[in-house]
Order: C-alpha cells, then structure tokens, then sequence
C-alpha cells in the first residue's frame, strides 16, 4: 500500500513508531493495519475471506469491552460505543477493511491491530466523532485493554474454529446419511470381498458401503472431542499469561461475556495461563483429527474409483454417475471426477497437517509466533473438507447404481466363494474345488454341484445364510449410528 501524501484531500494522517502514514480518509483500518498490508503480500488471502475469525475477534473485543466497564476501568460511555461497533462486526459489517494478509509475522499482532483499529473509528463515528481522532477514543488504550494479542488471537482463532468444526459436522453428517442409504439400497447385492486386491470371501455390496458409513460416524466422535479442548481459553492472561494490565476481576467478566456472545457454555479460563498461552497442542490435535478425516474420506475415494473402473476392462461393480465429458481425444470416455477432487482435498489436508505441526514445534519459551499459519492451515483443512463431503455424497454417493447380475457371477466364478463352502464341504474338498477350477476354468458352485458336495437347495441356503448376515450387520450398524 503506497504512501499518500499529508496534503491529499481523501486521507487523514496518523503516525506510530515509525512516523506518519497517510490513511485514506474512507478507512476504517489505521497507521498498523496499513504497515502490515504493505510489509505482508503473500498469500492472496486476507483477512476478510475469513468472516468467521472476524465474527469472533469482534466477539473478543465485545467481551473485553464488557469487563472492563464492569471493573470500572472503561467509561460507560466508551464501553457501549464499542460493544455497539462489535456488534455490527459480528453481524456482517465493515469485513472489507480488515486487509492483512493472513500469513504475517508478530503472532498475528497485525490481525489484533486491524481489529483495534476498526472497532476503534466505527465507535468513534457513534460517539459522534471522526475516523482517527483517537483522543477520544484509542484503539489500544480503550478497545485493547487489558489484553494483548497473544491471549486475544488464540482466543478468536478456538472460536472461530468451535465454529467451523459444527459446520464440518453437518457435512459429514450428510455424508454418512447418504452411505447409509446405499448401503441399506444395496443391502442384497452380493459381490465378492477382496484383500490385498485378491478375492477373499463373499459379502454384500450393502456391507462395503455401510462400512464407509460407520468409519465417518467414528470420526464424527472424535471432532466432537476435539471441539471440547477448544473451549479452554486464555484470555486474560495478556502478554504471557501473567494477568500483567489486566484487572484482577476482569478475566472472570471476560468469559462469561463470550459465553453468553457465543451460546457456548462449556467455555472455561485456562488453569495456568502461562502454560495456555505458550502451547498450541489443542491445533496440533485438531489438525491431527483433520488428518484422520482426510485420509478416511480419500481411502473411500480410492475405493469407489476402484470398483467403478472399467468399464469394459476394469472391476466394473458400480456406476457412478457421469458428470462431465473425460477426455478431449477419447471420445465417450467418463472419469471418475468427484472422487478425484476429493482426493486432492484430502493430501492439501495432509499437508497442512505437517505445516500445523512444524509451527508448533517452532515456539520458543512463552509464546508461539506461528499461529497465524496455524489459522490458516486449519481454516483452509475444516471449510475443504466441509465442501468436499458435501460434493462427494451429492454428485457422487446419491447417484451410485450397482451392476447386481454381474456381481453375482462373479461370485459364483470365484475361488474365494469356497471359503464361505468350506465349513459344509470340508477344508479337504475345499481346497480341491478350488484347484479343480483354477485349472479348468469352471465356477466354483457348478464344481459343487457337479461333485455332489451340496445339492441346488443347500447351495441357495449357504448364499441365503450370507445374505441373511450382512442384513443383520446393517441393522446393527444402525443403531450405532443411532448413538452418534
């Protein structure tokens, strides 16, 4: 951001530390946003894309505000000039001027400044005053007291991450409902199980599914622990936890004001600050679980590119829905896209989470200078992650059909259908059925048959027996959703 002239008519000059810096006069930012806009041009994300971070650091400043009027420290007036200003932040306003990039040095000092800075000239304006004339009301005096970036920016970032984390939620949520009904859809469809891409033993197409199903639910679990550690705060321990400018009582204000800003009840002060405000374990968890997430959700992807591939040459089991043309040269060629993009959100997760964990292991003594990368690996892992379950269940799962005649042959062609014979035939003739028709070509059901080892009837009830399993599977595989 270029420096402006003292004399341009459409700037107002304020000055800092290092000198003064011209202001456009329709900024609601000041002298340090402005620096750090111009010093931090590096990822192309500032902070408006993040309303929900800003929503919470207006939340914070409201709840400072609110303690410090109740301690005597602010003037009524001032107080609920700002808490007013917050207020309009929280509902949606003025997100245009907060402009530092959200990769910045200083622990997200600029972030703090920004929003100093902006709720600063909006309570200005209701007092009846202009943009900047902070002598009636300083950014950092009065809307920064009693606290300090490093308990503030932590502070809003587990917000806004409580956040995010029920939106994450909702979505695998909709993933799972849509699992579960193709996994009650297909709950007759037998198909051969496969390890190690080897047929194993028959199972039902119902069964493969419902178990993509239950490994979300599980996840589901452990977001919602991971939600629980966020909720331990260390605001009011200013620089390094040591209360220093903070009033005796104003911690204990502070809280239950975001309790009753937020609706989130379970919020609680830290049990040692300075511990609290050195150690980003909470995020290292968090984006661990996010990685779990990931891996799971790209492990089913994987999957279902698998058994939809073909279709000619290729497993050929499901269809998934076409959703775009595939090729340029290959004319009706129809890839496997949605799966695909999914994957893709799933390793920048995996990266972020190896970014999480360097900037946590790169703190030194009583503070972590890195949570701005922190903010923006988990922003970025909890709204992708968000937006790909959602995609993947409605463009992909909802549309999913099964090829059930040709499943089924190759059930009855398969070696692998001998281990679920093996306990009516005998492990002996098992295994040589099983060589009988490696070497002829035969299915293993007509070798059955024709060996005289089963008749048609005891055939169909063994199948019917498998059938009647993965029923019961699913029906149990419901009620532990039904817990979630």
């Amino acid at each position: 951001m270029p420096l402006i002239s003292a004399s341009h008519a459409g700037s107002r000059i304020e000055h800092d530390l290092i000198g003064n810096y011209a202001i456009p006069s329709y900024a609601y930012y000041g002298v340090h946003t402005a620096r750090a806009a111009e010093n931090f041009q590096l990822s192309g994300s500032v902070l408006s894309s993040q309303p929900v971070f800003i929503a919470a650091l207006a939340a914070v400043k409201q709840a400072a505000a609110i303690a410090n009027k109740a301690t005597g420290q602010l003037s009524a007036e001032k107080a609920d000039a700002i808490i007013l200003a917050c207020d309009e932040i929280r509902s949606g306003k003025l997100h245009d001027q907060f402009i530092v990039d959200m990769i910045q040095g200083g622990a997200g000092t600029s972030t703090n400044m920004n929003a100093n800075e902006v709720v600063a000239n909006r309570a200005l304006e209701h007092l009846g005053y202009k943009r900047g004339q902070y002598e009636f009301l300083h950014p950092l005096q009065d809307v920064n007291m009693g606290q300090s970036t490093n308990d503030v920016f932590p502070t809003a970032l587990k917000l806004a991450l409580d956040n995010h984390i029920l939106s994450l939620l909702e979505s695998l949520a909709h993933l799972r409902r849509a699992l579960q009904r193709k996994a009650e859809e297909f709950a007759n469809v037998i198909k051969m199980g496969r390890t190690q891409l080897q047929d194993a033993v028959p199972m039902t197409l119902g069964q493969e599914f419902l178990a993509y199903a239950v490994t979300l639910g599980e996840d589901e679990a452990r977001l919602r622990e991971g939600r629980l550690l966020l909720h331990e705060l260390n605001l009011g321990g200013t620089a390094i936890g040591t209360e220093l400018n903070a009033h005796p009582e104003y911690r204990a204000h502070a809280i239950d004001a975001l309790r009753s800003a937020t609706g989130i009840d379970s919020l609680v002060s830290a049990a040692n600050l300075v511990e609290a405000t050195s150690d980003v374990g909470v995020f290292v968890q968090l984006s661990g679980i996010l990685k779990r997430v990931a891996v799971k959700l790209s492990k089913t992807c994987n999957d279902l590119r698998l058994l939809s591939s073909g279709p000619r040459s290729g497993f050929n089991e499901i269809n998934l829905p076409a959703r775009q043309a595939g090729s340029s040269i290959m004319p009706g060629k129809v890839n496997p896209v949605i799966p695909e993009a999914v994957n893709q959100v799933a390793f920048e997760v995996i990266g972020n989470d190896v970014t999480v964990t360097l900037a946590a292991e790169s703190g030194q003594l009583q503070l972590n200078a890195f949570e701005p990368i922190i903010a923006r690996a988990l922003f970025a892992n909890l709204q992708q992650l968000g937006a790909a379950s959602r995609m993947l269940a409605d463009k992909c799962i909802d549309g999913i059909t099964a090829n059930k005649e040709f499943l089924e042959q190759r059930v009855t062609e398969s070696i692998g259908l001998v281990t679920a014979l093996s306990p009516r035939i005998g492990y002996e003739n098992a295994t040589r059925i099983a060589q009988e028709a490696l070497i002829t070509g035969q299915g293993v059901t007509e070798l059955v048959l024709s060996s005289g080892l089963l008749t048609q009837q005891e055939l169909a009830i063994v199948l019917s027996e498998m059938l009647t399993g993965a029923g019961r599977q699913f029906q149990e595989g419901q009620s532990a959703e039904a817990t979630l």
